[in-house]
């Protein structure tokens, strides 16, 4: 993609994000479920910490275009290289695997993971904004332009550590509070808890090593990270 396109596609895509991030700040909320936002407040949803980190990871990419089309190459450096470690890492498995996670349990049983009492709360384009639309921005970054990705070691290694971290978070806020994030946790023991977070991390991981792959696929196994921008691409 030209780098001129490509700053107007990460522009347009940061400015969707903003207004996401903006429209579920400014929810009405006198008709708010009992337990929603009170402790650890939107923040202790995944689907809110993906919104602000997709908002991040488009701003990082458009300062990055700017700065390669204003020659800027060391500071572009710096930043192309910020960008590539948030993606990798976390732009793409954290939103592939959201859109997994909530379309999946919400076609089983919509309760375990977004409650109907929540329509009330949430429209519908907003909620496919949070869940949907999510998983086609993540594909069309990877083929609108290349990504170093980090070591195999290294790259897993820091997916484990944030999904560590989330699942901490989690089990705070229930020794807090008594109650779950998600309705999802509470049908399970202790034992059986522990095998589902396992498996939450065996489907980021996989949704990792798929981000790498198709990158690896559709721009080869080395990624110089200036190279492609002194071909316009």
């Amino acid at each position: 993609m030209e780098i001129s396109t490509l700053t107007v596609y990460h522009c347009l895509a940061f400015a969707w994000y903003l207004f996401v991030n903006y429209s579920v700040k400014h929810l009405r909320t006198e008709n708010r479920p009992s337990g929603l936002f009170v402790y650890g407040g939107r923040w202790k949803y995944l689907t809110i910490l993906n919104l602000v980190l997709q908002t991040v990871f488009y701003g990082v990419s458009f300062l990055a275009d700017v700065l390669r089309l204003t020659k800027k190459l060391r500071s572009a450096k710096c930043v192309i290289s910020t960008r590539d470690l948030l993606f990798s890492v976390l732009a793409f498995p954290v939103s592939t695997f959201v859109f997994l996670s909530f379309w999946g349990l919400y076609t089983y049983d919509r309760e375990l993971v977004y409650p109907e009492r929540v329509d009330g709360l949430i429209p519908h384009w907003l909620n496919h904004a949070m869940h949907t639309t999510i998983l086609p921005f993540a594909f069309l970054e990877i083929f609108a332009t290349p990504h170093r990705y980090p070591t195999k070691k290294k790259g897993l290694i820091l997916v484990g550590f944030v999904h560590l971290l989330y699942i901490s978070w989690i089990l705070w806020i229930y020794s807090v509070t008594g109650e779950w994030v998600y309705p999802v946790f509470g049908v399970f023991s202790p034992v059986g808890l522990a095998a589902f977070f396992a498996g939450c991390l065996a489907v980021t991981v996989c949704c990792y090593s798929f981000g790498a792959f198709l990158n690896r696929m559709i721009w080869g196994d080395s990624i110089a990270i200036l190279d492609y921008k002194r071909k316009g691409k």
